[in-house]
């Protein structure tokens, strides 16, 4: 398996942080410690779960880790569209996130996908029956 940096998905939940952190620069400065902290930490936790559940040590705990990833991500999108809804975000720069979140979420739930089918394949492994004589 790759290293947690060589995966596609955990490139594009950095690429979601940076336009995070950017497009919160433009963010009433009131709001510093309430939805600007609140959505760069969601976005921070997307990248950080998936780092993370690639260095766990069993299937099951990579797969938590990952189902944390996504619904850090979800936050992120509910964030954004309180953002949106309160006016700190125009129609261009919410429409250039939602479009970064769904590229995050294509890879996200495909690799949730992988492990999930390699958990039951080693669950579903039947044990070697050795010959008695």
């Amino acid at each position: 398996m790759k290293n947690f940096e060589d995966l596609i998905v955990f490139k594009r939940a950095v690429a979601l942080m940076v336009d995070v952190y950017r497009t919160t620069e433009t963010f009433p400065k009131d709001e510093r410690y309430g939805l600007t902290a609140q959505i760069r930490k969601a976005s921070v936790s997307v990248v950080s779960h998936v780092a993370e559940g690639q260095g766990r040590l069993s299937l099951g705990e990579w797969r938590q880790f990952l189902s944390q990833a996504r619904g850090s991500l979800y936050e992120v999108q509910a964030q954004a569209i309180a953002a949106h809804e309160l006016g700190f975000l125009e129609d261009q720069p919410y429409g250039e996130l939602r479009v970064s979140i769904r590229r995050v979420a294509s890879p996200l739930r495909g690799l949730i996908a992988y492990v999930r089918g390699r958990e039951r394949k080693k669950t579903t492994r039947q044990p070697d029956n050795p010959t008695t004589g």
